[in-house]
C-alpha cells in the first residue's frame, strides 16, 4: 500500500482502535505527533514501532520539536533553547553560535530518531520583525543572512545525524501581527520587498538541500488573493520554479483559522494539493480527519512524489557524525550557560 498524501495525529500514549483504523486509510501517508503523545522515552518508542507496524511501507513519523516553547517532548530529551538565543548568541560570537546551531540540530535529530519519529517541523525560518508574537523567539533573528547562517549550520547537524530538514513558514509570517492559528492574516508587501528578504533564507537552504518547506496561511495580496499554501504561485513559481526546490512541501495545519479561506475540510486538502503541496496536516479533529479522507479525491502517485515521500525518513547516524557528537554537544552546552 503506498504513502497516501494526508498526515494525521493520533488520540494519546496508544494507539485506540478509531487510530488503528484511520492510519490504515489509503490516502494516511503520516503521523504528526504532540506533547499528549509523550509521557516517557520507553512508552514513545513503543508508540511509534505500533506506528510503523500498521503500514509497509510505514508512515511517516513527524513532531515539532523546535526547541524553546515549541519542544513536544520533555522528559529525557534534551531542552533545546528557543532559536532566539542562538541569535544572541551569533551576536556576540559568530563561531560558537554556529556550533551551537549545529548542536542543536544533531542533538534534535539523534534524540527524535533513536525513539522512532522520521523528523521535526524544524527550523523556522521566519525574520522577526517584532511583530509577530506567535513567532517571537522562535526566529532566529532580524538578520535574513543571519537566519540563513544559522539555519544551515543547524540543518547541517540534523544532516549529520541521518535526519532532514523542513523550513517554515514560506515565505515568511515574521511581519504580520495576526495569529493564524486564530486569525487570518494579511500581509501587504510587495512582491520585491517579500523577496529581498523574506526568502532569503529559503532561497540558501533550499540550495543546501532542505528536505521540506512548510508555507504560511498568510495572504500576501499583492502577490496572489489566496493564501500561500493555497497559491500557485507561491508554491509553483517562486519555491519550485524561482528558488529551484525539490522537495516535499507540506501544508500546515488544516484546522487553523488561517485556513478557513478555502471552505470546509475537504474543500481545503483539495486547495492545498491542487495549488502543489504534496502532503496535508490536520490536526486534533478527527470527525474532520474522517470527513476528509472519505471524501478527497484519489491522486496518483508520481515518482517525483514518491522520491521526496522517501528523504523524509530517518536515517543511521554516521560513523563521522558520532565522532564529532561530543564537540557538537559540549557546543551545545556552552549556549545553555
Amino acid at each position: 500500500m503506498r504513502l497516501g498524501p494526508v498526515m494525521v495525529d493520533v488520540s494519546g500514549l496508544e494507539l485506540t482502535a478509531d487510530d488503528i483504523e484511520r492510519l490504515q486509510h489509503p490516502q494516511v501517508g503520516g503521523v504528526i505527533l504532540f506533547a499528549r503523545n509523550f509521557a516517557a522515552p520507553l512508552q514513545l518508542i513503543q508508540l511509534c514501532h505500533s506506528i510503523r507496524e500498521m503500514r509497509k511501507p510505514s508512515l511517516l513519523i513527524a513532531v515539532d520539536h523546535e526547541g524553546g516553547r515549541v519542544q513536544r517532548f520533555r522528559h529525557g530529551f534534551t531542552a533545546i533553547p528557543a532559536m532566539r538565543e542562538l541569535g544572541k548568541l551569533f551576536d556576540r560570537d559568530p563561531a560558537q553560535a554556529l556550533a551551537a546551531a549545529r548542536g542543536c540540530g544533531f542533538v534534535i535529530a539523534s534524540e527524535l530518531q533513536a525513539h522512532g519519529v522520521d523528523f521535526t517541523f524544524a527550523p523556522v525560518l521566519d525574520v522577526d520583525y517584532g511583530e509577530s508574537g506567535v513567532i517571537g523567539d522562535r526566529a532566529l533573528h532580524t538578520d535574513p543572512n543571519v537566519i540563513a547562517t544559522l539555519a544551515e549550520a543547524l540543518q547541517a547537524g540534523l544532516f549529520a545525524a541521518g535526519m532532514t530538514s523542513v523550513g517554515k513558514h514560506f515565505p515568511g509570517h515574521g511581519y504580520v501581527r495576526a495569529d493564524s492559528h486564530l486569525e487570518v492574516p494579511v500581509d501587504e508587501r510587495p512582491m520585491a520587498e517579500i523577496a529581498a528578504r523574506d526568502l532569503v533564507p529559503f532561497q540558501r537552504l533550499a540550495r543546501s538541500g532542505m528536505g521540506g518547506v512548510m508555507p504560511a496561511h498568510v495572504i500576501y495580496p499583492r502577490v496572489d488573493s489566496k493564501p500561500a499554501g493555497f497559491s500557485s504561485i507561491w508554491l509553483q513559481k517562486v519555491l519550485r520554479d524561482k528558488l529551484h526546490f525539490d522537495g516535499l512541501v507540506f501544508s500546515d495545519d488544516l484546522s487553523m483559522e488561517g485556513a478557513s479561506t478555502a471552505g470546509g475540510m475537504i474543500a481545503r486538502a483539495n486547495a492545498a494539493l491542487n495549488a502543489g503541496c504534496d502532503m496535508v496536516v490536520v490536526c486534533n479533529d478527527p470527525r474532520a480527519q474522517d470527513t476528509m479522507l472519505e471524501g478527497l479525491e484519489r491522486r496518483p502517485v508520481a515518482p517525483t512524489l514518491a522520491r521526496r515521500l522517501e528523504t523524509m525518513r530517518g536515517r543511521a547516524i554516521s560513523t563521522a557524525a558520532l565522532k564529532a557528537s561530543a564537540a557538537y554537544l559540549a557546543a551545545t552546552e556552552n549556549l545553555a550557560r
